[in-house]
């Protein structure tokens, strides 16, 4: 497979990032939103695999696990439109933007971890659901010392962390374990879309372009519309 080089190369795995991090973000401020005023269940265990699965699509495009550490921030940054729009602090966002970078420290991790390995479904789905159940753990310990919201609280006892990991970890891990292969698959396949030279490279960078506007506009007028 011949495959782009140099700059143009790092150029489009600049722009990929920026698509699956603003995608995440969509995620996170839209749907989550949605998820709630539907009054969902396992609305946190949605968004994480929604999350991971996207993380996952990072994986089977770029096969380089460090790249993934650059797409929690993008998706921070959407989710803290909430701060120049509603003029609220960035503690606001802080428990839930500290989930987003563990997860993605957690799938990075995992993808190092595991290595060639991942051509495997079973390895796939192991992947994602240890990653999680690591995210997960993580985000109890820390979150209680960032800014914990009324809900984490409420596992704050001598049990409250196997309670949490029971109610909220295992869920994380079940999604992730579904999205993790959904979108590693995903990526192998967009991997020649956008790593192999190509006659239209217009419609990627189009395409993109749209993306990115489209998930960070969408966003922010959520945001602005009080969801």
């Amino acid at each position: 497979m011949n495959t782009k080089t140099g700059k143009s190369q790092t150029m489009d795995m600049v722009i990929a990032i920026m698509v699956l991090g603003s995608l995440w973000g969509l995620s996170e401020v839209v749907l989550s939103s949605a998820l709630r005023a539907a009054g969902l269940p396992f609305r946190a265990g949605i968004l994480t695999g929604i999350g991971v699965g996207l993380l996952a699509v990072a994986v089977g495009l770029f096969r380089r696990p460090a790249l993934l550490v650059l797409i929690p921030p993008i998706t921070m940054l959407c989710k803290q439109l909430v701060v120049p729009i509603l003029h609220v602090s960035v503690l606001c966002q802080a428990n839930s933007c500290l989930a987003v970078l563990l997860e993605g420290l957690a799938v990075a991790g995992a993808a190092y971890l595991v290595g060639r390995r991942l051509q495997s479904r079973l390895v796939q789905t192991a992947s994602g659901a240890s990653a999680a159940l690591a995210a997960a753990g993580a985000f109890y310990v820390l979150g209680m010392r960032v800014a914990p919201c009324n809900y984490l609280l409420s596992f704050n006892s001598p049990a409250g962390f196997v309670s949490f990991m029971l109610v909220e970890g295992l869920v994380w891990a079940a999604f992730s374990a579904v999205f993790f292969p959904l979108g590693y698959a995903a990526g192998a396949r967009l991997r020649e879309a956008v790593l192999v030279p190509t006659s239209k490279p217009w419609l990627y960078y189009a395409t993109s372009a749209a993306l990115v506007a489209g998930s960070w506009a969408a966003s922010a007028l959520t945001i602005a519309a009080g969801f």
